[in-house]
């Protein structure tokens, strides 16, 4: 143990001696916590739309002015044809044209209305998709408002409650939070230990080490546990940032959180001293430590859903721990979920961490 005491106060002295290692343990997660949920959204907003009416009657006027008025849309002009209208949409100039067919407020009152067309820039397949169909409930309540005014029932829709479930505002930056505390864990935990290690080969200092009677276990520790506190901080500095800045805490219990991620991060430097010890330079770790990330992050659920991928690569995730450790947050975050709810993600997360903790022993010893 004293062995082990001397070896991490040496550690602790050469991370710290770095100036910037405590600004970038302190101010890296609160300036992503700061910045990315705003930015890392599928939120659609300000989408252009260009009208086109062709029936000129106060149906079409208050659609109009229903979209022109929404959070959602940036309402461009009313267009006098379609062509011209379609021209703008070539142009990049408008996102979407709503066209209201001659005579439709007539039909609609005779209960038997003409149907409106949405013409949407799918270019970027999120924004036009859900644009359309934000423009398709605007179009149907304006209807239905219209009809109500009339006094006109029979031809009414009924009503339909919609009720929202753990993420009751439809906030997406809930949703991404999560994600992005593991991607500052990836970051921190997995980066840091092997270029930490990479860097003592390049200037000859483990060589020193490996030639004493230090016992690999203990030398392995003194390198992953100032890791592993480094790890724990940026947690707890994200979830107080993510409470302030956004109101948000874990719905489950605050102590699984915590566990689920001491478990990823002894399982991330792990990983990393595996990249390092198959490593001679700092340019080969970085580029290995990179392949890893993008692996881990793309596939691993954060961004895009599992669910939407091809089948080969959903078969594929189940060998990621990134995978597993998305579900644990999210679910305990969002949906309050508890240690026993999620025994086979953490069993899953457990069994990578002992994988990587051997492949790191065994891949060190070869090379010592």
């Amino acid at each position: 143990m004293r062995t082990l005491g001397v070896l991490l106060e040496k550690e602790f002295l050469q991370l710290f001696r770095d100036p910037f290692m405590p600004k970038m343990i302190v101010f890296f997660p609160i300036l992503v916590m700061l910045i990315f949920p705003w930015v890392a959204t599928l939120e659609v907003k300000d989408v252009r739309v260009t009208v086109v009416d062709q029936d000129n009657s106060s149906l079409s006027r208050l659609i109009s002015n229903e979209i022109e008025h929404s959070a959602y849309f940036e309402f461009q002009e009313v267009a006098k044809d379609y062509d011209r209208a379609l021209l703008r949409l070539e142009e990049d100039r408008t996102d979407a044209i709503v066209s209201i067919p001659a005579g439709f407020e007539e039909s609609l009152l005779k209960g038997s209305p003409k149907k409106i067309s949405i013409s949407a820039n799918a270019v970027n397949a999120v924004k036009g998709s859900v644009g359309s169909q934000y423009l398709t409930q605007i179009t149907g309540s304006a209807q239905q408002e219209f009809l109500q005014e009339k006094g006109i029932q029979g031809l009414s829709v009924p009503e339909v409650t919609v009720t929202n479930r753990y993420n009751e505002t439809l906030v997406y930056r809930n949703y991404m939070i999560p994600a992005l505390m593991i991607m500052l864990l990836i970051l921190v935990c997995g980066f840091l230990p092997a270029l930490n290690i990479v860097n003592e080969k390049e200037r000859g200092t483990i060589e020193q080490i490996n030639v004493t009677p230090v016992k690999q276990s203990v030398f392995m520790l003194a390198k992953l546990i100032p890791f592993w506190v480094i790890g724990l901080v940026v947690v707890a500095i994200s979830i107080f940032t993510s409470f302030i800045l956004y109101g948000l805490v874990p719905s489950g219990s605050w102590l699984e959180v915590f566990l689920a991620c001491m478990i990823f991060i002894i399982l991330m430097s792990a990983l990393g001293v595996v990249v390092a010890n198959y490593s001679s330079t700092m340019i080969e770790a970085i580029f290995l430590m990179f392949f890893v990330i993008m692996i881990f992050v793309l596939m691993g659920g954060l961004l895009t859903p599992i669910e939407s991928m091809p089948e080969w690569a959903q078969y594929f995730t189940f060998i990621l721990p990134s995978r597993y450790f998305n579900t644990i947050m999210r679910a305990t975050y969002l949906k309050g979920a508890s240690i026993l709810d999620l025994r086979l993600e953490y069993a899953a997360l457990a069994a990578f961490g002992l994988i990587f903790g051997l492949l790191a022993a065994i891949t060190y010893r070869k090379r010592s």
